[in-house]
């Protein structure tokens, strides 16, 4: 799954991020992009859930 995170803009960010997703699914794997302020998941969760982590975090994904 891609997530577009346009609050994402360091590496604190994309750690933050990544912190979310793992809490969610411990075995998820999870690539940053930052540049490009885009995030891969490959999780068994789905999109919907981890939409909403990412956006309680403080980082809603379009």
């Amino acid at each position: 799954m891609e997530f577009n995170i346009p609050a994402m803009s360091c590496g604190h960010c994309a750690g933050v991020i990544t912190q979310t997703v793992k809490a969610l699914d411990p075995s998820a794997q999870v690539k940053v992009d930052l540049a490009a302020k885009k995030v891969v998941v490959e999780s068994s969760r789905d999109r919907p859930a981890l939409a909403a982590a990412l956006a309680e975090a403080g980082y809603p994904a379009q």
